[in-house]
């Protein structure tokens, strides 16, 4: 038993099915009569409190949605760091590619959403929904098919995320801040620039640039804008290596210390907190509103149409090549793949529609059956078009 559980662990796919399983269980326990202690146990205040000058008391939702999400972020930034410094991201050939890919998987999902939903302003604040990508999902979809598809598509689709999560954290930063406190910023500017000095003496001693953080992510919650992005500007300041180029990697070690927590612990709990739809009254006609439907168009159509589209082009005038062993169908694959938003599309959408009121109200819950629509069919198509791809190759090779 205990070696069936440590192969799942360490298997890519198992991710996204702890995923689905909490998207699941949320969505079965919001629609039976354990509904209010769902509800209640998302709503359950906690305080924290030091004399009158720190204060902050939120719901459950929020702790997890803006402080466990904030150590995902960390992880992202660490991820975006090593690969540009290192990695897939590290010269200019590398980097087009995923990046004109993660272009065009931003920019069409978010102008369909936009040319459904231009006439209404509340609404139009969703535009950046249908822009994510769910990389634990999409890879977890692609390793269902690991040794029918060259390994060349892991690397492109996990250097796009990457592209993409960037987009996403400069998103965050410029479109979803508000009420800023300027004393606070200056605060928070302060940390970074202590975290800055750290990072040029070539400190080592990972619990410093923690404390940091921390007090970091205190102060940018309070001054306005979104306090995950303490997490990236952390995860920025770490070293990639220790003093005199020695073996020791500060940003790897944290790198592989947070990937289990994050990967099993904090997105699965975020995916139950965020994905319970309460179902009564929503028939199937509520997925062709104009804000679900403009984020499942965006999803499924908008990225497979941005991502092959973008890298077709970039491919044919020149700037980039196809991945080793890679066919356009593969391409056409992976691109449908990005269409499963889930947890970036969530938290975006959280971000976007909770300081919305009255009948606006109603796309907190409505958005969420966009994304997952969207998801669902993205991922399902995703994995039939490179089902078929492998099949057209071994058919090629036979008759060969």
């Amino acid at each position: 038993m205990a070696k069936t559980i440590a192969l799942f662990f360490k298997k890519e796919s198992s991710v996204g099915i702890l995923l689905m399983i909490a998207t699941l269980l949320a969505i079965v326990l919001a629609n039976s009569p354990f509904a209010r202690v769902y509800d209640y146990f998302l709503d359950t205040p906690f305080e924290v409190r030091l004399g009158n000058q720190l204060h902050i008391a939120k719901p459950l939702l929020l702790w997890i949605n803006d402080g466990l999400m904030a150590v995902f972020f960390v992880l992202i930034g660490l991820e975006v760091k090593r690969e540009v410094l290192i990695g897939q991201l590290s010269s200019k050939e590398q980097i087009i590619l995923p990046g004109a890919a993660a272009l065009g998987g931003m920019l069409i999902p978010a102008c369909i959403y936009a040319l459904l939903n231009h006439g209404d302003s509340i609404a139009l604040d969703g535009w950046a929904i249908p822009a994510a990508t769910d990389i634990a999902f999409a890879l977890g979809v692609l390793a269902l098919l690991a040794k029918r598809v060259p390994s060349s598509l892991r690397i492109f689709l996990l250097a796009l995320a990457i592209m993409d999560d960037l987009g996403a954290i400069i998103i965050i930063a410029l479109f979803y801040s508000s009420d800023l406190s300027m004393i606070m910023l200056v605060l928070a500017a302060i940390c970074v620039a202590i975290l800055f000095v750290l990072n040029r003496l070539q400190v080592t001693y990972l619990a410093s640039y923690l404390w940091v953080g921390a007090l970091l992510w205190v102060l940018v919650l309070k001054s306005g804008v979104h306090a995950t992005l303490a997490g990236v500007v952390l995860a920025f300041a770490i070293p990639l290596h220790g003093k005199d180029n020695s073996g020791h990697s500060p940003l790897e070690t944290l790198e592989h210390s947070l990937q289990p927590w994050v990967s099993f612990f904090i997105l699965p709990v975020f995916a139950f907190a965020n994905a319970g739809i309460p179902l009564t009254g929503i028939g199937f006609d509520t997925l062709f509103q104009s804000v679900p439907l403009g984020i499942m168009l965006g999803l499924l159509v908008g990225k497979l149409v941005g991502v092959f589209g973008f890298s077709y082009m970039a491919i044919k005038l020149g700037m980039a090549r196809l991945p080793i062993a890679a066919t356009w169908q593969h391409m056409a694959g992976v691109a449908a793949l990005c269409g499963i938003g889930f947890t970036m599309s969530l938290f975006i959408g959280g971000l976007a529609f909770q300081h919305t009121g009255g009948d606006a109200r109603t796309y907190l819950t409505t958005h969420r059956i966009g994304i997952l629509a969207g998801s669902l069919l993205s991922g399902l198509f995703g994995y039939l078009i490179l089902q078929q791809a492998d099949r057209r190759n071994r058919k090629t090779q036979t008759q060969l």
